[in-house]
């Protein structure tokens, strides 16, 4: 699952035009803190003005993907979803990119960003962003979509709108499950503030009268009981005919708080959470046991220092202040909220309720005929084979794997491990061929942010099965996809290998478009051998013929295709890049891309997050334009694509244009060698590039635009290629 908004954030926008009009529009906002500044044609390219600020671009992201909380055109239920996203990843973002700027400004570290602007001047900007974004968030869910689902049926009880069967029901839940497992802290000089876990759910309440031992009322926290779920479904016998009705567990514990005090008022009861640091460090020069380590610090990240402190909107002045002393922070970091704290908990809602009409139509994702009979050694022996999920099914990676434990021709499987789920089909494989005797090597990376207690078990399953299991090199996350098998065929070793842009996870890739190469192809094969041999064991870089390899190759060679592009366009010839990643914010490829554009180079960037480069500049960048999609699937796929003079090349990777994927990660970039694969591929990116539906252009000023149809037909790609790989099957 990693990705600015203006000062005033309508619900809808009427401006349906350009200014210039030129271009058919829905919303069209300008990010705070974002200016638009005119660039001349000489500005030398590290000039700060050429580039947009990277956490600010992420906010912006985050905008896109709460707007689409708005669009229609999604089913109900997927609207509530992308709201809840949004929170999940606000929540992120505040625990990573604001604590990783906060302890800058802590170290009194004055590194600027590649936009000019200090530490302590970002985090100012974010607040005035973040506050404005949150507050639409919730503006959103309590004017559009509660009541949009009311009229589905599907109701969301406040505590003053509880009838009295509703309120008996609350009650004996509070009396039964509640009020054993829940411990009220009341504040004095023997009851310190208590240390509150990560996002968790709390109260502050304001309490009168004296308890049992004489003690003046003051302060209390209630926190939550984290085995309780946040949002439970009440009776259908209890709810309105026709209606599936929710309450929250903070209303319950809210309207019996005063239980918890007996003989004493409760003058106030007030929801809180705080998010803290959960960035992980690990010093590669102190660490002797990579595991161990990793064990410490997963402890650690649930009492990281506070970042973010989430309140009731209706929590008085004092207590707030009181909180913001506790936490050590500062007016900017309150979030004073409209509804629940936790919003990324009604997520649940999603899984209760059998309601198909209010979700996405579910569709099948096809397979290759080749794939679909006999061996699936014979069929990659045969000739490469490219899959595109989700519109094709991830099933044939797990069923490779499967045949590959249980084929007696099979002598060593090695692979990689980033994010695979905790239920996974390729361990489970794994995990027979070690138990069949076959030399199993895998290589887990067990930093994958949030992912590392799963990883931490898988690694542990895998080494009692009998696999060898490394964890890549120590000061670089391994995020290279790669599998590879080796199969005595006829008295000679013969290999196999599978590349990928995403995880080796069936369920995201259900969810997220991302391009798999199952080969057989003998120098290919030969170079994931060699990564392999790297990770494991020592020595120095081995040369790698076909494939490119982070951080050793890809950086240098992807900055030397897009000069080769504009070499080619300086001759007067056609230049056309197309660049499709999640990110673009490194620095040096950025100016590669400002070179060929200024060559005369025709650049389409298909960027999903994050995006340093600034389109659009006179000069500069006129040749480059970047969009964003974003709709019912997470844009994934790696994919870069070079015209070359009529001789195109077309990689695929696991790297974004990031400098920690290109210096500070193992990663692969693999040529698609097969033209048919390639040209499939390139007419993959074209759908893209005419989407008109789902596409957010990026303007010169940071602002992002969302291109309407108009009176044209309307063009999603996501929807053009599920119809496309479907009728393949």
């Amino acid at each position: 699952m990693d990705e600015q908004a203006s000062d005033s954030l309508p619900l809808s926008s009427t401006d349906h035009t350009s200014s210039d009009g030129d271009m058919p529009l829905r919303i069209n906002r300008t990010p705070t803190g974002v200016q638009a500044r005119e660039v001349l044609p000489e500005t030398d390219l590290d000039d700060t003005q050429l580039y947009f600020n990277r956490e600010l671009s992420h906010l912006q992201f985050n905008i896109r993907v709460l707007e689409q909380a708005l669009d229609d055109a999604h089913p109900l239920l997927n609207r509530l979803m992308f709201l809840l996203i949004f929170s999940s990843n606000m929540d992120e973002f505040f625990e990573i990119r604001v604590a990783g700027l906060k302890h800058q400004v802590a170290l009194g570290d004055d590194t600027t960003a590649a936009d000019g602007r200090l530490p302590k001047a970002v985090l100012a900007e974010i607040s005035q962003l973040a506050h404005a974004q949150i507050d639409r968030q919730y503006q959103i869910l309590n004017d559009t979509l509660l009541p949009a689902l009311e009229t589905q049926g599907l109701r969301f009880r406040r505590r003053d709108q509880w009838t009295d069967e509703q309120k008996a029901w609350v009650k004996a839940f509070f009396d039964n499950e509640i009020m054993p497992v829940i411990s009220p802290i009341g504040l004095d000089p023997s009851h310190p503030f208590p240390r509150l876990v990560n996002k968790s759910l709390n109260f502050i309440v304001e309490l009168e009268g004296k308890d049992a031992f004489g003690r003046a009322g003051g302060m209390a926290i209630l926190p939550a009981p984290r085995s309780l779920p946040r949002l439970m479904a009440l009776p259908k016998e209890i709810c309105e005919e026709g209606f599936s009705e929710y309450v929250f567990l903070s209303s319950m514990i809210h309207a019996h708080a005063e239980e918890l005090f007996p003989g004493m008022s409760v003058r106030g009861c007030y929801q809180f959470r705080l998010t803290r640091n959960a960035d992980m460090s690990v010093d590669p020069e102190e660490v002797s046991d990579l595991a161990s380590a990793l064990r410490g610090e997963l402890l650690a990240r649930r009492y990281g220092s506070g970042v973010r402190l989430e309140v009731a909107d209706s929590c008085p002045d004092d207590l707030t202040n009181f909180l913001l002393r506790q936490f050590e922070l500062e007016n900017d970091d309150l979030y004073r909220v409209k509804g629940p704290v936790n919003l990324t908990r009604m997520m649940s809602v999603l899984g209760d309720v059998d309601r198909p009409e209010l979700l996405y139509r579910p569709f099948t994702p096809s397979i290759p005929k080749a794939l679909k009979a006999g061996s699936l050694f014979d069929a990659i022996a045969k000739n490469d084979i490219l899959l595109h999920h989700p519109f094709q099914s991830f099933t044939p990676i797990e069923d490779l794997l499967r045949e590959a434990a249980r084929d007696p021709h099979v002598l060593a499987v090695k692979q990689t491990l980033y994010r695979t789920g905790s239920d996974s089909a390729i361990v489970n494989a794994l995990v027979e061929a070690a138990s069949q005797g076959k030399e199993v090597t895998v290589v887990i990376e067990l930093r994958a942010r949030f992912d590392e207690a799963d990883n931490l078990q898988l690694a542990s399953r895998l080494q009692e099965a009998g696999a060898i299991v490394v964890y890549g090199i120590m000061a670089y996350k391994t995020h290279a996809k790669m599998l590879h098998i080796v199969r005595r065929e006829k008295g000679e070793l013969c290999y196999y290998a599978h590349l990928g842009t995403g995880n080796y996870h069936a369920k995201t890739a259900k969810l997220y478009t991302d391009y798999s190469l199952l080969t057989a192809n003998k120098a290919l094969c030969a170079d994931v051998h060699k990564v392999f041999q790297q990770l494991s064991g020592m020595g120095r870089a081995r040369k790698i013929d076909t494939l490119l390899h982070a951080p050793f190759t890809l950086h240098e060679r992807l900055v030397e295709m897009i000069d080769r592009e504009a070499q080619i366009a300086r001759k007067g010839k056609r230049g056309h890049i197309i660049i499709k990643c999640n990110s673009l914010t490194e620095p040096k490829l950025i100016k590669a891309l400002y070179r060929a554009s200024q060559a005369g180079v025709e650049c389409d960037l298909i960027i999903r997050g994050m995006c340093c480069l600034k389109p659009g500049v006179p000069g500069v960048s006129d040749n480059i334009r970047v969009r964003s999609i974003i709709g019912r699937l997470l844009e994934h796929t790696r994919v870069f694509h070079f015209h070359n003079d009529g001789k195109s090349e077309t990689w695929c990777s696991s790297a974004d244009f990031m400098s920690r994927n290109m210096f500070h990660r193992v990663e692969t970039c693999f040529p698609l060698l097969d033209k048919k694969l390639a040209n499939r591929v390139r007419k993959d990116l074209e759908t893209y590039l005419v989407d008109n539906c789902q596409s957010w252009l990026l303007q010169t000023d940071g602002s992002y635009r969302l291109q309407d149809p108009g009176d044209s037909d309307a063009i999603s790609a996501q929807e053009t290629l599920l119809y496309a790989y479907a009728s393949k099957s």
